[in-house]
């Protein structure tokens, strides 16, 4: 006999967490924030799913661009630029037209050809690739590039910078031989781990993204077979806990996929490596091996922080609007207590500057300097100068965690908060 099941009605217990649940979801929001902080918007005259940055979002998003490019030059990637459209051909023959073309939007008529928004940057990278005769001696080549891909998304699941029709993606492939090809999956999510502690996040877990059943898979056991193996091997090799996923792969090959979640515990992907049989073979690339015979390189597709859009939607969750340092649109605010130390803040506003440190001044016309330090609560580093201080050159800080430092030099401080900011150190403090 099957036991009964009684639907209890909750606790005052139970519906307290869950109502506290609900307005911690709602509080870190990324669209309520994003409103809020004057980050991002969107109006009806540019369409759904077409978001603009405002000024401060701007920021934080320029900040993601030198984080991610200057972590890619120091791996060894060469940045491009490639077009945001490409002739109906193209993606014929790289294949996203007959797996993909639902995600696209419709042709365009271009002087008796049909030209499309690209979904995708990695038949423009092939299309580099082989724009010469290549050597063994060149590979692995790392092509990377903060482009622009756009999908046709229905309107339904457009939602803030999460899901959005114009995407600016951190995308780049190594072009490498079979030997060389864990080894470069292998470092690519070295960088991601290495990112997300940076941006103080962190991967809810990873998924090992096959192909399922239906026709949205290129057909080819063998190479499907390969590449499992090859993203299987990279995770063993790292430790790295994961769960395989039929039906979640890309249409030319699996994917290793990087969780995140959202307050409410939803997934989505952030961060990817692929290992691609499939267009090196299309594309008809070659390089010449050590024995002076043509051989056929492997493609790593892989994107450490993904959409810059979802990244940021992210973070802002994550964190709240509370941005680690490196990233805050404002990472010091100046606070003179009256009148009389305006000019010295403003000196030490413009010191700021010199050093590349984003500041701003809030004077005490702003309000009372509770109201202030209130306004400011988000700014990692709160300078205030009072009459002492103004008269030694020095400066109390307050940090946003609701520590309080002693007086100090205002030069030491500004030193000491430019190389943490430098190191893109998520500690406010470093002791």
């Amino acid at each position: 006999m099957a036991a009964l099941s009684l639907d209890l009605p909750a606790s005052p217990e139970q519906r307290g967490t869950t109502r506290h649940r609900e307005e911690t979801q709602a509080m870190h929001d990324h669209r309520r924030l994003g409103r809020e902080l004057e980050l991002f918007g969107t109006d009806p005259l540019m369409g759904a799913g077409l978001p603009y940055w405002l000024p401060d979002g701007a920021v934080v998003r320029h900040a993601l661009e030198e984080y991610i490019r200057d972590a890619e030059r120091r791996a060894g990637y060469r940045h491009v630029y490639s077009p945001v459209l490409g002739k109906r051909e193209l993606y014929e023959l790289s294949g996203h037209w007959a797996h993909y073309s639902e995600d696209m939007f419709p042709p365009m008529e271009l002087g008796g050809e049909q030209a499309v928004l690209r979904p995708s940057l990695c038949p423009h990278h092939a299309l580099i690739y082989r724009s010469r005769a290549r050597s063994y001696r060149e590979l692995p080549l790392r092509i990377a590039e903060l482009g622009g891909m756009y999908r046709s998304e229905p309107s339904g699941v457009l939602g803030g910078l999460t899901r959005v029709r114009a995407i600016q993606l951190n995308d780049a492939h190594v072009f490498c031989t079979l030997e060389q090809a864990v080894e470069e999956a292998e470092s690519a999510l070295r960088m991601i781990g290495e990112a997300y502690a940076a941006l103080g996040i962190r991967a809810a877990r990873h998924r090992l993204s096959l192909p399922g059943p239906g026709g949205k898979y290129v057909a080819d056991p063998e190479l499907w077979r390969r590449a499992s193996a090859m993203l299987r091997e990279v995770l063993d090799r790292g430790g790295i806990a994961y769960e395989a996923a039929e039906g979640e792969a890309a249409f030319y090959g699996p994917k290793i996929d990087v969780q995140i979640a959202d307050p409410a515990g939803r997934e989505s992907t952030l961060s990817t490596v692929q290992i691609d049989f499939h267009q090196p073979e299309r594309f008809g690339l070659r390089y010449i091996g050590a024995d002076g015979a043509r051989h056929r390189p492997v493609m790593v597709h892989r994107s450490v922080i993904g959409s810059l859009e979802r990244a940021v939607a992210h973070l802002l969750e994550a964190h709240g609007g509370a941005f680690p340092a490196w990233l805050a649109p404002t990472q010091v605010v100046v606070l003179p207590v009256s009148d009389a130390e305006s000019e010295q803040s403003a000196r030490l506003v413009r010191r700021c500057a010199d050093r590349g440190l984003r500041a701003r001044l809030a004077a005490p016309g702003e309000g009372t300097l509770g109201a202030r330090v209130r306004a400011a609560r988000l700014v990692p580093y709160q300078a205030v100068i009072g009459p002492e201080e103004a008269a030694g050159e020095q400066v109390a800080l307050r940090l946003r965690d609701g520590r309080r430092l002693a007086p100090q030099p205002a030069g030491e401080v500004l030193h000491r908060i430019e190389a943490l900011v430098a190191r893109r150190d998520t500690r406010l403090w470093d002791r």
